[in-house]
């Protein structure tokens, strides 16, 4: 049976695509992801990154006693004020980054490409915001009250609203990109680079290597917030190996010759 190909990119007219032309549409909806996040941080400058600055603060204030933010130099909180409204600028005009493009890479998909396509971009972004919710609710608050609540009166916390933002959007955007290891892991099987068995048998080099990107990639050296990073990456990963029996190639059995 021969293998559905992908069409053409065609205008609206029915004509094909040149160069120019998916150059000239790369452009227009580039143009229009940037209006987009001009326009969705502009909205969400004031009062949306208060609260947001608010929401980021309420783990350590939960953990801490007499927990404050304080700024040092005369640029550093509006600094941060803007880095926290064009996250939020992003996260409001993620919808038109994902139809932009997948307007754009959708012609030059097959029916089925297309088929797997629009639940798998659904699927990563509800990955991700779980992810996203997972920092906040379950590592933040054991990790902050272990890193800002030392166990003698040696130290007095006075963290910097810039270091504090770093620390918890940078964990926030690790564990959400972590989440997104069954994707990873079946996009690898579904192109037959990996398959279930393989992953299954590699177990243990899955939760040592866990242990060691979560020491690299987490913005703190405790062992609190490294571990809670590792355990839902071994746990993804196991995930993994499911989707990854749904989708790999499965391997093609001759006949039995008759006797």
């Amino acid at each position: 049976m021969a293998t559905e190909a992908a069409s053409p990119r065609r205008r609206d007219d029915g004509k094909n695509l040149t160069i120019i032309g998916h150059l000239d549409e790369l452009r227009r909806r580039l143009m229009i992801c940037a209006g987009a996040l001009v326009v969705a941080t502009i909205a969400g400058f004031y009062p949306l990154t208060t609260w947001a600055l608010e929401w980021l603060q309420k783990p350590a204030e939960d953990n801490v006693d007499d927990f404050n933010l304080i700024f040092t130099q005369p640029l550093e909180f509006w600094t941060t004020f803007f880095r926290v409204s064009l996250m939020i600028g992003i996260t409001f005009a993620m919808p038109v980054f994902l139809y932009q493009t997948l307007a754009f890479v959708g012609p030059g998909l097959t029916k089925t490409e297309r088929r797997w396509t629009y639940p798998i971009v659904i699927f990563a972004s509800l990955m991700f915001v779980a992810g996203v919710a997972f920092a906040y609710y379950v590592e933040m608050p054991p990790a902050l009250g272990f890193l800002l609540d030392p166990p003698s009166d040696v130290a007095t916390p006075f963290i910097s609203v810039k270091s504090y933002v770093d620390f918890a959007t940078r964990l926030m955007l690790v564990t959400g990109l972590v989440f997104e290891t069954p994707l990873f892991v079946m996009g690898l099987a579904k192109v037959g680079v990996v398959n279930s068995r393989q992953l299954l048998r590699w177990w243990r080099f899955a939760i040592l290597g866990a242990f060691v990107l979560a020491a690299v990639v987490t913005p703190s050296v405790d062992p609190i917030t490294q571990t809670l990073l590792a355990v839902p990456m071994i746990v993804l990963y196991f995930v993994g190996i499911g989707l990854a029996k749904l989708v790999e190639k499965k391997p093609i059995i001759p006949p039995t010759a008759r006797p």
